[in-house]
């Protein structure tokens, strides 16, 4: 009875172990991958901005100060284009929020350097650089908001790429003046980039507005992408083949023909 026990256990903890494996894998923006902003109320802008991407608006439809916006792509207010891109942010963002195995960080980032992974708190901050090594998927999950300091940056280092950071915020994200971010930003509300702030990425306020001041905006590296996940050299945690993964699925196969082996020999009868 101990023995298929034990066995069970394996096979219980290898399929666990696979599934956490998987979970941590890259955040599918489908459509609204194509967007360098999104918004659900406003999008308002003041001074000379660049923007490199879509420009979608749904349920809202005004979009101001566009007159002193370069726009490399189309902008999408309240029609069925923006209505099917914000859908897929809604399926982004909670995807990014389940995310997992989480890691807890402390609120302030500056000064750190990250490997891939899911990182967690209940507030992000950032003042000085972040520096996230190597090629991967970067999920940061905020409980409420992200608020970055003058002159801050992110940087990306060994392979790592913009295309597969993501920043899910549970209110409102802020980049301080100047700031040099990296990513893709999903505010449950809202996201206000300060003067002359530049993000390599995408700017997307689930039910509020976006505001920007004299802004860079370029999520054209990543464009178009269905699934988001373009480092050159897969993350094992994203690899459905990596050997880890394939050991796992190597030992729920051989505890599972074990345990049949062993209930067979059970039933038998006894001379």
């Amino acid at each position: 009875m101990k023995r298929i026990e034990t066995i069970g256990l394996a096979a219980f903890l290898a399929v666990t172990l696979t599934g956490t494996a998987l979970a941590a894998g890259s955040v599918g923006l489908g459509t609204a991958g194509n967007f360098a902003v999104l918004a659900g109320t406003t999008i308002t802008n003041t001074g000379a901005t660049t923007i490199t991407g879509d420009v979608g608006l749904h349920p809202g439809k005004a979009a101001t100060g566009f007159t002193t916006v370069t726009l490399q792509g189309v902008k999408h207010l309240g029609d069925g284009v923006a209505l099917k891109a914000k859908n897929a942010l809604v399926t982004a963002y909670n995807e990014a929020a389940g995310a997992k195995p989480v890691k807890k960080v402390p609120t302030e980032l500056g000064g750190k350097t990250l490997k891939h992974g899911v990182y967690a708190s209940a507030t992000l901050g950032l003042t000085g650089t972040l520096t996230l090594n190597g090629p991967g998927v970067f999920i940061f999950q905020a409980g409420s908001t992200l608020i970055t300091a003058s002159n801050s940056k992110v940087a990306l280092i060994n392979g790592a790429s913009a295309c597969n950071v993501y920043w899910q915020i549970g209110s409102s994200a802020t980049l301080g003046t100047t700031t040099s971010f990296k990513g893709t930003i999903m505010a449950l509300t809202s996201i206000a980039l300060k003067n002359g702030a530049t993000l390599q990425g995408r700017a997307f306020a689930r039910n509020g507005a976006v505001t920007m001041i004299h802004n860079t905006i370029n999520s054209s590296a990543c464009t178009p992408p269905a699934t988001d996940q373009i480092a050159s050299t897969p993350t094992p945690i994203s690899d459905p083949f990596s050997p880890t993964l394939l050991i796992l699925l190597v030992i729920t196969v051989i505890a599972f023909v074990g345990a049949l082996r062993f209930a067979a020999m059970r039933s038998r009868p006894r001379d």
